[in-house]
């Protein structure tokens, strides 16, 4: 196997990246090649240089990330997952963009072995590997330099630079010193509507520089890989900052037609296009050209160093005095076995916000599930986040358990998911309810990717009180309620508030707590979370069934009362989470929903989507006002009387 490639194979590898990256969308009618052809030779750099990665072993903890947050690209790491036999053959190139492929359109992990992040709308992969640059060092701190020492590189463009989240993200970082953070900026120009003049005039490497970071003017040498090699090599000396290398780049280089134009960017080069930059990069002009003495030479390569870089590493690990039970629960984003046994329980008639019972369950279960970094934007004290003795996670104290993202929450929601897609973290973070809309995209893509981060969202609806309908959201429940594959708990009390903590370390996924800001009854036993929702008051004949979530239900059961004393039987459901309901079997949801009996929901927010459930909904249809919390509820009909009244129509209706 060689050691090595020639300059020949190296210089036949680029002209077969760029080759792909023109055939792949030619042949889908869709696609970008600009970006991917411009930027071959920095891959082929990074892939067969410079990057510590194992094809064999794809999961090694220990490799190091790599993230193509332009990912419109996508092309270019498919086509260097190929070379390096990631598991992609010509195939896979060749079904770019079809359906049911391992070469979507956008980079997805989960779906395709090495992409680390599903990286999709611009600004996004940036932020996560924000993320999994603190997540390393972190992990390195936790378990020592001999088991834990690698970098994140992420190849970012204009667009990724133009979006806010950039702003945040590398603000974080700069702040956080991360030094084991190495950003190429494609810097070519280009946008889909023209070049970058049309709206775009930031000095961008002052701005960096501004925030903190270590800033290198590379110029046009795009296609010097010796050059790109030094200049990462440098970059990864570097101990105090994080690197942005500036590369000024040439989009559909060297195609005769397109090179430095915006329609190399979204457009496919027609056929006779292709056929004239395959002639200048002097390769046959055949489709999807790959000898096969160059690619088991390169997947060689590949597969030597990783080898070689995984078995020292695996020496170093048997070694080590790192605890196995914890660097298990690290990897696997849970707990120690048992680890249950220390969270708290309340007794019924307390009265605990439920965003306070989170706060005492993160604090219990700190030294048995040893992957928690918990942290909030700027509200770590008001949503639960705040994290017992320990110290805040810096430069200074790299060990640090404690978050601080400043008032960053676009930035805070994509950092995460970068923890948790890097492994061995495992992240919760909070802010108000109401700025939801803020992390939409990133929680949008935890779902998507199955990112295991614990949102924690508090102030969860018009209890807010005094702050007025710009932070009472009514709405938000209902819209994360849509978004497939997130998980949604919003606990009754703080007996539920535990085991949806419980349910969200055991869930492989993303996972949506929703909080109360006042105080709530306790007035179950937290066994409603596992399956969804459960009957918490059981009448002998039932008339109808009350149905709640949140504070809610504590108002359900003192209407439940009163409904008895008036001599009207009712049920009391306590369901905090709607897909988990929807996962059980049919029988067991008659048994909590009865065919035949009325179903009254009462939730403070939208009614939108009760439907399904209920035959009349008491709920929040309007936007809320600026009063004592208690007074607002009171006004927009989340009261006791209420509840009384429509059940007892309901239960009067059905005779």
């Amino acid at each position: 196997m060689p050691t090595t490639l020639t300059n020949e194979q190296q210089a036949a590898a680029i002209s077969l990246i760029r080759g792909f990256a023109m055939d792949a969308p030619l042949k889908a009618k869709s696609g970008h090649q600009g970006t991917a052809m411009a930027l071959a030779p920095l891959a082929h750099v990074l892939f067969s240089r410079v990057m510590r990665h194992d094809p064999a072993n794809p999961h090694w903890p220990d490799r190091d990330r790599f993230v193509l947050s332009n990912g419109h690209a996508s092309i270019l790491q498919y086509s260097m997952l190929y070379l390096t036999g990631y598991g992609l053959e010509l195939d896979d190139i060749e079904a770019f963009r079809q359906w049911d492929s391992l070469t979507p359109g956008h980079p997805e992990a989960e779906l395709t072995v090495g992409i680390e992040v599903t990286t999709g709308p611009l600004g996004q992969g940036f932020a996560n590997a924000v993320g999994m640059a603190i997540a390393e060092r972190r992990l390195r701190t936790q378990f020592g330099d001999d088991v834990i020492n690698h970098h994140t590189f992420v190849i970012a463009g204009d667009g990724c630079f133009e979006e806010g989240i950039s702003h945040e993200a590398a603000s974080l970082a700069g702040h956080q010193k991360l030094a084991n953070l190495i950003c190429v900026y494609d810097d070519n120009h280009i946008t889909i509507d023209g070049n970058t003049s049309l709206a775009y005039s930031d000095n961008v490497g002052m701005r960096f520089e501004a925030y903190g970071w270590n800033v290198v003017h590379l110029g046009e040498m795009a296609d010097d890989c010796d050059g790109l090699e030094a200049a990462l090599v440098a970059a990864r000396a570097v101990t105090d900052k994080p690197t942005l290398l500036i590369l000024r780049s040439r989009i559909g280089a060297p195609s005769p037609d397109w090179t430095d134009k915006h329609e190399a960017h979204g457009n496919p080069f027609t056929a006779e296009q292709v056929s004239r930059t395959k002639a200048v990069m002097g390769i046959p002009d055949e489709p999807f050209w790959a000898p096969v003495g160059l690619v088991t030479a390169y997947r060689s390569l590949a597969s030597e160093r990783g080898a070689a870089e995984f078995e020292q590493w695996s020496k170093r690990k048997a070694a080590s005095s790192i605890d196995e039970a914890v660097w298990d629960a690290c990897w696997g984003a849970t707990g120690i076995a048992g680890w249950e046994s220390s969270l708290p329980t309340f007794e019924q008639g307390e009265k605990v916000p439920t965003r306070v019972a989170i706060e005492k369950a993160f604090n219990a279960s700190l030294d048995r599930v040893p992957g928690l970094l918990a942290g909030a934007a700027d509200l770590t004290g008001n949503t639960g986040t705040k994290l017992a003795g320990q110290e805040a996670q810096s430069f200074e104290h790299p060990g640090g358990r404690q978050m601080y993202y400043g008032i960053r929450e676009h930035a805070m929601g994509s950092t995460m998911v970068g923890m948790a897609r890097h492994g061995g973290i495992l992240p919760a973070g909070g802010t108000f309810f109401v700025f939801l809309d803020y992390m939409r995209p990133s929680v949008r893509l935890a779902s998507l990717s199955h990112a295991k981060v614990v949102f924690v969202w508090t102030h969860d609806s018009v209890g807010v009180g005094e702050d007025g309908p710009t932070h009472q959201p009514i709405e938000q429940l209902a819209t994360l309620r849509a978004i497939p594959h997130l998980q949604v708990i919003r606990p009754a009390d703080a007996n539920e508030t535990v085991a949806a903590w419980k349910a969200a370390v055991a869930h492989n996924g993303p996972t949506a707590l929703v909080l109360s800001r006042q105080a709530v009854t306790v007035c179950t036993d937290g066994s409603a979370v596992e399956p969804g929702a459960a009957v918490i008051r059981q009448a002998e004949r039932p008339q109808v069934v009350l149905v709640g979530t949140g504070s809610e239900v504590s108002l359900c059961v003192e209407a439940y009362e009163q409904l008895a004393a008036a001599g009207i039987q009712a049920n009391v459901v306590s369901m905090p989470s709607w897909d988990r309901f929807a996962a059980q079997d049919a029988s067991y949801q008659d048994d909590v929903l009865p065919a035949g009996l009325p179903v009254l929901s009462v939730e403070a927010g939208v009614t939108f989507g009760w439907e399904r459930y209920a035959d009349e909904s008491i709920g929040i249809d309007r936007f809320g006002a600026s009063a004592p919390g208690n007074v607002v509820m009171d006004k927009l009909g989340i009261n006791v009387a209420n509840v009384v009244a429509a059940a007892t129509r309901l239960a009067q209706a059905k005779g």
